[in-house]
């Protein structure tokens, strides 16, 4: 099928201009010649020309015409009929044929146009040769020569049009392609950083209030009769607030774990152990074995904080006198264990996670360790204790030197 009425550009704004001048002038070179020549029909050619005129005109001015084929055809009807009376009381009318091949190949279908092209052509051709009373190959090379250039013009144009038309499709196609997969990426994004600040706050500030609520009730038990462990619990809720508060601004930078700075994980981890068992009715011991190697800081990070929730979890559910804080670096990972006394528990039955009661510490841990491609492992029996692995591999840190601490 052709392209009826493709949108207008420049180009072909200009090409349609063109089209214009030549019939306006085509048109006067007929008439012209006729009073020059003085002919007997020349008020008769005139008039034709000027209907011609006229009803060319009506077609650039009539919106329909581009939009409908059957108003375009009926128009090339009409624009077809003054044309053959101009040929028929003039030669010169011949002339005309060319720019209405371009009009008939542009409005009407391929074969349509084609059609229409043919049946003008043989009509140029028989109305020249009847003016001349004769014919002769010569009379047919210009018309059939200017069909066989309108066609080739018009049909390479169209061509060119449907390609570009192609291209700006897929030129969208791919925008709004670009435009869901940025929509996707940001989506993906404010997803991970939710989950990071998620644990972020659990493993700090929601284990920081757990621990100041506890010192502030151990306080609260020791007045009035022991107003100096009152006083001391007060002042180890205070530096905790301290503490976490720090923690606090520093993730929303999404910088190191202020326990993390100047020293080593397993340094950070030893005095985790310290604070707990100073602030908390709880033992906890730290141990190191194997040789230590740099480790990236996601890593460090990443062990550091679940050392502080498992013993969060320790000092508030466990009941335990007694924790163990091991690090080991063994030949291909690292990993942290942390070890209890205390009622343990059944790990298939953990209740689901609830923003009053908590429940998110576990779950948090195992999306730290599985981020990171490692593992988190969890045994636990009512009465017996509770024991937590978390395994990191030592691979990944060593392609991340540049973020790895000495």
């Amino acid at each position: 099928m052709n392209i009826p009425a493709p949108s207008l550009t420049p180009t072909t704004r200009v090409l349609a201009w063109c089209v214009h001048v030549l019939i306006v002038a085509l048109l006067a070179l007929t008439v012209g010649r006729a009073l020059a020549d003085h002919r007997s029909q020349a008020g008769m050619i005139t008039i034709t020309a000027v209907v011609c005129a006229v009803v060319y005109a009506a077609g650039p001015a009539l919106p329909c015409v581009r939009r409908s084929q059957r108003v375009a055809a009926l128009w090339l009807t009409v624009m077809g009929a003054c044309w053959l009376v101009l040929l028929a009381l003039s030669a010169e009318g011949v002339w005309v044929a060319f720019p209405l091949y371009f009009l008939q190949l542009h409005l009407l279908s391929r074969r349509a146009g084609l059609a229409a092209v043919t049946v003008t052509a043989a009509a140029a051709v028989a109305g020249f040769a009847v003016h001349k009373n004769a014919f002769s190959l010569t009379m047919a090379i210009g018309p059939i020569l200017g069909a066989a250039v309108a066609v080739a013009v018009v049909w390479g144009y169209q061509a060119l049009y449907r390609e570009s038309e192609q291209r700006r499709h897929l030129i969208e196609e791919l925008t709004a392609t670009r435009a869901d997969l940025a929509t996707a990426q940001h989506a993906a994004g404010v997803l991970a950083e939710r989950e990071r600040l998620a644990r972020e706050i659990h493993d700090t500030l929601a284990q920081g209030l757990s621990s100041i609520q506890l010192l502030l009730r151990a306080a609260e038990r020791a007045l009035p009769g022991r107003p100096e462990n009152a006083a001391r619990y007060v002042d180890q809720a205070r530096q905790a607030a301290v503490d976490n508060l720090a923690e606090a601004r520093r993730f929303v930078a999404a910088l190191a774990p202020p326990a993390l700075e100047g020293t080593t994980l397993a340094g950070a981890l030893e005095r985790l152990c310290a604070t707990t068992s100073a602030r908390h009715r709880i033992t906890v011991r730290f141990h190191l074995t194997g040789e230590p190697v740099p480790l990236a800081t996601s890593h460090e990070v990443a062990l550091l904080r679940v050392a502080q929730s498992a013993l969060a979890n320790t000092v508030r559910h466990a009941e335990a006198t007694t924790a163990d804080v091991t690090l080991s670096y063994l030949d291909d990972r690292v990993a942290v264990d942390i070890v209890d006394d205390g009622r343990g528990f059944d790990p298939d039955q953990l209740p689901a996670p609830d923003p009053e009661a908590g429940g998110f510490g576990l779950a948090a841990m195992r999306a730290r360790a599985h981020a990171l491609g490692g593992t988190l492992t969890i045994e636990s029996t009512p009465g017996h204790g509770t024991a937590l692995a978390a395994q990191l591999p030592l691979s990944s840190s060593s392609e991340t030197k540049t973020e790895a601490r000495p």
